[in-house]
């Protein structure tokens, strides 16, 4: 297992200047900073072109924070709960200096040995925040902190900047994106889950719906730790969200360079999710994206795995770059869930 100091080291920009690519639908070229341009061949040019992409993320997002930045846990239990087959224990963590982050910890009571993990991230919603996935939101197709615990793992479940019980400002703790604030605290948790003795530490998953379906992605691209990636209704790429403008991105809750510096225009950001989904490999990722879903267009994230596709089959991992194209809305309804659970299942070895 890889220690968390070595990947937070990886995630930090190569490149005095990271070369611009005007084309970020071909992830398989190199580009020096005269613009030149040589093909990826072998995992060790990917590994540049990976740098490039996480470093293009940091423009945008503001730069990932050294590990210096880690504090102890000093966990505060708040509520613990007996759920039948799990228990549910609520606290809050300290993510660094003088913030701390409310979690909930879904522990099934049948267990043998160490067992995998899942962060459920949750989706859009101010007031719950992770109550949302651990049963206590109205909506039952996004409890899935609480059907995965039911089938086996423990499920963590941790607010986002601004949401349910976290309203810790990311921009005086001196972020520039709450995006880049969720990305740290997400990865505290990966952390944390690393610590308990019932986890596997390799066995890690992250799953989300919406927000939480590009959050999931996020951590993902900048925690390698994360071996699994499940995004439902999360992203697609810049050029087919709402034609382009990217306005919706760019107020405080995710990132406001988008507008201030890039002037939430999708021709001059210099990352796409194309290149965070090709960032992702060769570890398993699934893009669950409704064909009528309103927020993110569906032809966006076929242009997102068509261009990651060749990075997968360069790391030899094409069977871990995976998509379901379900007719449904902006939701994540029975049959959604049991694809993507049993995607879980595959790769976290269940």
């Amino acid at each position: 297992m890889k220690s968390a100091s070595v990947l937070l080291l990886a995630c930090v920009p190569l490149f005095a200047e990271t070369p611009a690519y005007p084309d970020k639908s071909n992830l398989l070229v190199l580009r020096d900073a005269a613009g030149k341009e040589t093909p990826v061949l072998a995992a060790a040019g990917w590994q540049r072109r990976r740098a490039h992409i996480l470093a293009h993320m940091q423009d945008v997002m503001g730069p990932l924070p050294d590990a210096k930045k880690k504090v102890p846990f000093d966990v505060k239990v708040t509520e613990e709960k007996d759920v039948g087959t799990y228990t549910r224990t609520k606290f809050t963590m300290a993510v660094e200096e003088g913030d701390r982050l409310p979690v909930y910890l879904l522990m099934p009571k049948q267990r043998a040995g160490k067992i995998p993990a899942v962060v459920c991230l949750h989706p859009t919603q101010q007031k719950l925040g992770k109550d949302v996935v651990i049963g206590l939101g109205p909506k039952a197709d996004r409890h899935y902190a609480v059907h995965l615990v039911e089938r086996g793992y423990v499920a963590i479940a941790p607010d986002y900047p601004r949401s349910g019980e976290y309203q810790s400002d990311p921009y005086k703790l001196d972020y520039q994106s709450a995006t880049m604030k969720g990305i740290w605290n997400h990865m505290r948790v990966v952390d944390y889950l690393q610590s308990l003795p019932e986890v596997d530490g390799d066995r890690i998953g992250t799953l989300g719906h919406s927000l939480g379906g590009h959050n999931a992605i996020f951590l993902g691209v900048f925690d390698e730790r994360v071996k699994c990636v499940v995004s439902n209704c999360g992203f697609n790429s810049f050029a087919k969200y709402e034609r382009g403008n990217l306005k919706g991105w760019s107020h405080p809750g995710y990132m406001p360079l988008i507008k201030e510096k890039y002037g939430a225009d999708a021709a001059k950001m210099p990352w796409d999710f194309t290149e965070a989904v090709g960032a992702l490999a060769p570890r398993a990722f699934l893009a669950s994206a409704p064909v009528r879903d309103d927020n993110f267009e569906v032809s966006g994230v076929k242009d997102c795995i068509t261009a990651a596709d060749p990075v997968y089959k360069l790391m030899k991992a094409s069977d871990k770059l995976q998509a379901n194209y379900p007719d449904c809305d902006h939701n994540f309804p029975d049959d959604v869930r049991a694809v993507a659970y049993a995607f879980l299942d595959k790769h976290l070895g269940k």
